[in-house]
């Protein structure tokens, strides 16, 4: 799958790329997976990630704010193989889903593979549960993120085509036929079944209403047994998925350097005004604008004052004040940037000018030795020379 990586990332552009190691988080080995997954990426795709670790809601607030926050300012977010179950207790209840979501209304990437991919839809297949353990067959809800794009409930299903069981049906992820088939049953008459083939992705792009099929295999669209495939190469209409079901294409934020400080906040909404205000603050903090940055943290903070005894503004507030506290967390990144120690940033220069200064004493050259010295001392930088060789300190 390199080449659909590749052409999907170069989407992304400069925006972070982050894998998310929820659904395998419980298991021992879950940093060597994270690690193989970041050298893949850098190796064959071309392309540096970094891992965002939530194996669990973390109970600091601050690294908590900071996880949201690199998941807020992702283009692109990866997940994959492990238990779409775990994965789904640490999500639900937090505001994972709704960033996850996010990326789909905002132009960014979602890119979600095998248990990932399992959790998209209205229901999941509890696979460990059933396959492993022999619990009874059932759905357990899903994030449900994708169902509003095609107008009706959407269950995904990946390893289609799964063969390992031999004579023994392990298709349509682990279940089989039978199983399948009875789990249908509970499902609502409209609700459409995405398979997956292994091997094989399915590229929904929204801007332009399309699925386009790569891979090895198949792309599958099934409603109450009945199967349409969709061979590698197929590009479909998402509207015409749901047979006559429309789909909603959201538009495309306009990137964060092409808004300007004296943009007009919009004023239709808290969530618009919220996110233009994060756009306007981006700006500023590629900038390095720290009284930009600053004025963006007000503006916002009384626009929340504004809309507060507005009752019908739903969750929106929630959402503001979760990009309020992501700015926050970004400035009190580029702070401790900032405010570094000086005699840190000053060493490398210092140390080049007095090896100089060393090199000309050594060759008696006393001149340049003594301009040098003069020069450092006239940019506040005291030298001394001691019995283990010079030594300096900045002048207060």
């Amino acid at each position: 799958m390199v080449k659909p990586h590749r052409a999907i990332l170069e989407r992304v552009g400069t925006r972070r790329a982050v894998l998310l190691d929820t659904p395998y988080g419980f298991q021992s080995n879950a940093e060597d997976i994270s690690s193989r997954a970041v050298g893949y990426f850098a190796a064959s795709v071309g392309r540096e990630i970094e891992v965002l670790s939530w194996r669990r809601p973390p109970t600091d607030t601050l690294e908590r704010e900071r996880a949201l926050t690199t998941l807020r300012e992702a283009g692109w977010v990866f997940a994959g193989p492990g238990s779409p179950t775990y994965a789904l207790r640490q999500w639900r209840d937090t505001a994972v889903p709704d960033l996850i979501a996010g990326k789909l209304r905002d132009g960014g990437v979602v890119c979600f593979a095998s248990a990932a991919a399992l959790t998209l839809g209205s229901h999941a297949i509890p696979v460990y549960e059933i396959y492993k353990a022999g619990i009874e067959p059932h759905w357990v809800p899903g994030l449900d993120v994708v169902s509003s794009l095609f107008g009706v409930p959407v269950v995904i299903i990946p390893h289609y085509d799964n063969a390992e069981g031999g004579h023994h049906d392990t298709r349509f992820c682990y279940l089989g036929e039978g199983r399948l088939t009875a789990m249908e049953a509970e499902l609502s008459d409209e609700t459409l079944i995405l398979g997956v083939d292994e091997h094989t992705a399915v590229v929904f792009d929204l801007a332009a209403g399309t699925a386009s099929v790569l891979g090895n295999g198949h792309f599958t669209i099934r409603r109450r047994g009945e199967s349409t495939v969709h061979r590698s190469g197929s590009v479909v209409g998402i509207a015409t998925l749901a047979s006559g079901g429309s789909a909603a294409v959201p538009s495309a934020v306009a990137p964060a350097d092409e808004v300007l400080p004296d943009d007009p906040v919009p004023e239709s909404s808290l969530k618009a005004a919220a996110d233009a205000l994060e756009l306007r603050f981006a700006a500023a903090l590629a900038r390095r604008d720290v009284d930009g940055c600053v004025a963006t943290i007000l503006d916002l903070e009384q626009i929340m004052v504004d809309w507060a005894a507005d009752t019908n503004i739903s969750d929106e507030g929630e959402q503001a004040r979760g990009v309020l506290r992501s700015m926050v967390v970004r400035l009190g990144e580029l702070a401790a940037a900032g405010a570094r120690d000086p005699r840190d940033v000053l060493e490398p220069y210092v140390s080049l000018l007095l090896d100089l200064r060393a090199k000309a004493r050594t060759d008696r050259d006393f001149a340049t030795s003594d301009k040098i010295r003069d020069s450092l001392s006239a940019a506040g930088i005291e030298v001394r020379d001691t019995p283990t060789g010079p030594d300096w300190s900045l002048q207060p």
